[in-house]
């Protein structure tokens, strides 16, 4: 009993700060991201479809697997810990390995459409910075700084920004579909039952799927973060389902009002929103409006920044406390207690990807690219989720914890062919995308890399660290 008491006395230990409040906001501002709006809507009405398919398929199964999941395997790591409990620890890690991987090419994406609204809020005539290189890439480097520091100061601080974030995305998306409802209530629209059915050339709207899953994940954020949660057997459900309704209701109202106001021909991926509050608000009469909406919404953006930062760094802290990778990104600031050394590297991988990316494309493609990679690897951990609720489900001994078996296969059998679906799909190319060759080579070679550097933590380094351990 003294041992263990001593062991757990030598982890490291993070502040519970989080409670059901902060999770709501949390799961708003991760779940609705504004930025994968206008890529989805440029491909027109059939995409609304999309939405309700991957809402009843894919989002009601995940967030059945985030409170299943996480009442039976508490404790920081989420994907991670639920991976490596259910399948072994290789694809535990394998889970984890993706899951944060992912964010280094979501968090750039972020920062991308935050210099692209951002500068309407510089007001008129601004606009064409977000396609200058220059710009674009010393706005993206001091939004990350910023939100590495208050990362590192701690979610009791950091905390606040995704709040902000969180209370932005709704007035954002309220006045959004206000000047749509008003629009429409005034002057009509020109979207017509055509505009929903499928194209005859659909190439481009199988993308939009893999993007649509993307877009619905987030609810699984909070549970990475299982030991910063006040009372986490009571708080997540209600957050959960809070979170979720709040989300899918404002992704399907705000691509329809998109569609309302701009013609899917003119749609830019970087400025969509912002295109469309500008064109209601000028027809309406209130042109004065754009500017606060666009540093409103930069504040929701940078929230949504803020949290996948913060969330997906507390997957290499616990693979580095679990000695997959180098033991120092295990590491918690003696002061601040948040896990410094993963933040700063997501950050330094995070910009060199922008930078990369600027060298070889143009704004909006770098967008399109880093994107699309960024869903094969985030839907990689939730292939391990699903299948995990079929595991259990299926067990001879299965006990219930909080749903019935029945329930539970259903989820995991839903959201494990869904999620397969999106992954697949998103190797088809967006209509942004130049060359075809280029964006597959990007694509497979992308999604090879970072699964074989999974491999090679954990089989080479992780077998290397254990034996060292065993010398001493």
């Amino acid at each position: 009993m003294t041992q263990t008491a001593s062991i757990l006395e030598t982890q490291p230990h993070l502040k519970r700060v989080l409670g059901q409040r902060d999770l709501v906001l949390l799961f708003v501002v991760a779940v609705f991201n504004l930025n994968v709006l206008p890529s989805i809507a440029a491909n027109g009405g059939v995409t609304i479809w999309l939405w309700i398919s991957s809402l009843v398929l894919f989002f009601w199964p995940q967030g059945i697997a985030v409170i299943e999941l996480a009442q039976r395997y508490p404790g920081e790591g989420g994907v991670y810990l639920w991976a490596k409990e259910v399948f072994g620890p290789f694809h535990g890690f394998l889970s984890g390995w993706c899951y944060w991987t992912n964010n280094m090419m979501y968090v750039p994406t972020v920062l991308l459409y935050f210099v692209g609204v951002s500068v309407f809020a510089l007001g008129t005539g601004h606009e064409q910075l977000a396609d200058n290189k220059a710009f674009a890439l010393t706005a993206c480097v001091l939004l990350l700084a910023v939100l590495v520091v208050l990362n590192i100061v701690g979610l009791g601080v950091g905390k606040w920004i995704n709040n902000i974030g969180g209370i932005g995305t709704f007035v954002a998306a309220g006045l959004l579909m206000a000047l749509g409802l008003i629009v429409w209530l005034r002057f009509g629209t020109n979207v017509t039952w055509t505009d929903f059915q499928i194209p005859e050339n659909p190439r481009f709207v199988l993308n939009s799927f893999g993007v649509i899953c993307f877009g619905l994940v987030g609810l699984e954020l909070a549970s990475i973060m299982g030991d910063e949660i006040q009372n986490p057997q009571k708080t997540l459900p209600g957050a959960v389902a809070w979170g979720g309704v709040l989300s899918g209701a404002l992704y399907v109202g705000a691509t329809l009002t998109l569609l309302v106001a701009v013609s899917k021909q003119d749609i830019s991926v970087l400025q969509g929103i912002v295109q469309a509050v500008t064109r209601m608000a000028e027809r309406v009469g209130v042109p004065w409006i754009v500017a606060p909406f666009a540093f409103l919404l930069s504040l929701s953006i940078a929230g949504i920044g803020s949290a996948w930062l913060g969330g997906s760094a507390r997957i290499p802290f616990v693979a580095g406390l679990d000695s997959y990778m180098p033991r120092w990104l295990g590491s918690i600031h003696s002061k601040y207690r948040t896990p410094y050394a993963a933040l700063l590297v997501h950050a330094g991988v995070s910009f060199a990807l922008v930078l990369m990316n600027f060298v070889s494309s143009g704004v909006q493609e770098s967008f399109q690219r880093l994107l699309s990679l960024a869903v094969v690897l985030q839907l990689i951990p939730f292939l391990y989720m699903f299948g995990a609720l079929l595991k259990l489900a299926l067990a001879p001994d299965f006990q219930p914890v909080r749903y019935s078996k029945t329930k539970l296969i259903l989820a995991g059998a839903s959201g494990l062919v869904t999620t397969a679906l999106g992954i697949g799909l998103a190797f088809f190319p967006a209509q942004q995308i130049t060359s075809l060759l280029s964006y597959e080579v990007w694509m497979w070679g992308g999604t090879l890399l970072f699964i074989g550097m999974a491999a090679f933590f954990f089989f080479v380094y992780g077998r290397r660290k254990t034996a060292l351990k065993a010398a001493a």
